[in-house]
C-alpha cells in the first residue's frame, strides 16, 4: 500500500517535533522550512557567507534521522553538537556541514538530500525559499527587520513579510504541496517560524491550489513577548489573513490559550481537542500528536486513496 504523502510547514523546534510525530504514520514526508532565522550560529553564517538560514533545516534533518541505525544515530547527535571554545564557539556542527555541502555541490537541495542520506533520514527537507531572505514585521508603531529583533519585540506584531518580497521557492516545494494527502502547519514561533514559510508567494499559491486537508496545530501557550495576549483564534487568523485555508485546528486539551470553539467554527474551521502535551505541558509530545494527525488523515481519505474533505472542500484547480 502506498504511504500517504504528508507535508509539514514551519520552522524551529515546533516543526522538528511535528516531523517526529508524522514519521510515526508515514515515511513519505516533506518538510518545508523557514530559512529567515538570523540568530546564533545561523546568523553568523548568514552574515559571513550570505547563505540561507540553516539552523531550522538542521533540526528537521535530525528529527527525520534513523534512530534505529547506530551510525545514523551517532551522526544525528554529532549534527547537534555545538563547539564550546575558539573561533567555532556556538556553531552547531550540522550547520557547518550543510553550508560546506552547499558550497561543494552548488545547490542547497542537493546538499540537503546528501545530508539526509548520511543521516538515514525519512522523507526530505526543503527550504521555503532558495535564496536568503530577511523577515520584516509591521508593529503598532513602525516596522523592524530581523527574526531575532521581531521575536524579542515587546510591541504587538500586526503582520510579517519577507524581503525581497518576490523570493522564489524550489519547484519541489510547490509540487509537494499539490501532491500532498495532508498538510500540517506546525506549532512554534507564530510570526518568526510558521508565517515566514507561509508568506512565501509560491507556497501561498500552492496551498491555494492544494486539495489536501490543511491542519494547523496550535501552540500550547503564548510565546513571550512574541505572541503575548493572543488566543487560539488569533493564531488561526494570522494564517487565514495570508489567504491560507485551514480545515482543522488542533488544540491541546490543557492549553493555556483561550479558545472560543464557536467563533473558530464560524470561520469554517473544525476544532479538534486532544491530549497532546508532555506531562508538564512544556511542549507537544510526538507520540500523542501522531494518532491525532493520523486519524484526521484517515478520515479524509477514501479507501481507494482519493482525498475527500469532511464537509466543504475547495476543488482542485487546473494549472494554466
Amino acid at each position: 500500500m502506498t504511504p500517504p504523502k504528508v507535508v509539514a510547514i514551519g520552522g524551529g523546534h515546533g516543526l522538528a517535533m511535528t516531523l517526529r510525530a508524522v514519521r510515526r504514520y508515514t515515511d513519505d514526508i516533506t518538510a518545508i522550512v523557514s530559512v529567515a532565522d538570523d540568530g546564533g550560529s545561523t546568523g553568523r553564517l548568514r552574515r559571513d557567507l550570505g547563505v540561507l538560514g540553516v539552523g531550522d533545516l538542521r533540526k528537521c534533518l535530525v528529527a527525520l534521522a534513523d534512530a534505529d541505525d547506530t551510525d545514523a544515530s551517532i551522526w544525528a547527535e554529532a549534527w547537534e553538537h555545538r563547539f564550546a571554545a575558539g573561533d567555532l564557539e556556538g556553531h552547531a556542527l550540522g550547520n557547518l556541514i550543510l553550508v560546506g555541502l552547499a558550497e561543494i555541490t552548488g545547490d542547497f537541495e542537493i546538499a540537503l538530500a546528501t545530508a539526509g542520506r548520511t543521516l538515514g533520514a525519512v522523507g526530505r527537507v526543503l527550504p521555503a525559499t532558495d535564496e536568503p531572505v530577511v523577515l520584516k514585521a509591521e508593529l503598532d508603531h513602525g516596522c523592524i527587520e530581523g527574526q531575532v529583533r521581531i521575536q524579542n519585540s515587546t510591541e504587538r506584531i500586526r503582520r510579517v513579510a519577507l524581503v525581497p518580497p518576490g523570493a522564489t521557492s524550489p519547484a519541489a516545494v510547490t509540487e509537494a504541496i499539490q501532491d500532498a494527502d495532508q498538510i500540517v502547519l506546525a506549532p512554534g514561533s507564530l510570526f518568526t517560524s510558521l508565517l515566514p514559510a507561509l508568506c512565501v508567494s509560491a507556497v501561498t499559491a500552492a496551498l491555494g491550489l492544494a486539495t489536501a486537508p490543511v491542519v494547523q496545530v496550535v501552540n500550547l501557550a503564548a510565546q513571550l513577548p512574541e505572541t503575548e495576549g493572543l488566543d487560539a483564534q488569533d493564531h488561526l487568523s494570522a494564517v487565514l489573513d495570508l489567504g491560507v485555508r485551514v480545515d482543522d485546528l488542533v488544540i491541546d486539551a490543557r492549553t493555556q490559550l483561550l479558545a472560543d470553539d464557536g467563533a473558530i467554527e464560524r470561520l469554517g474551521v473544525r476544532v479538534v481537542r486532544a491530549d497532546l502535551a508532555r506531562p508538564d505541558v512544556s511542549a507537544h509530545e510526538p507520540a500523542k500528536l501522531a494518532p491525532v494527525l493520523a486519524g484526521l488523515l484517515e478520515s479524509a481519505i477514501r479507501p481507494e486513496g482519493h482525498n475527500i474533505r469532511i464537509g466543504q472542500r475547495r476543488p482542485k484547480m487546473e494549472e494554466s
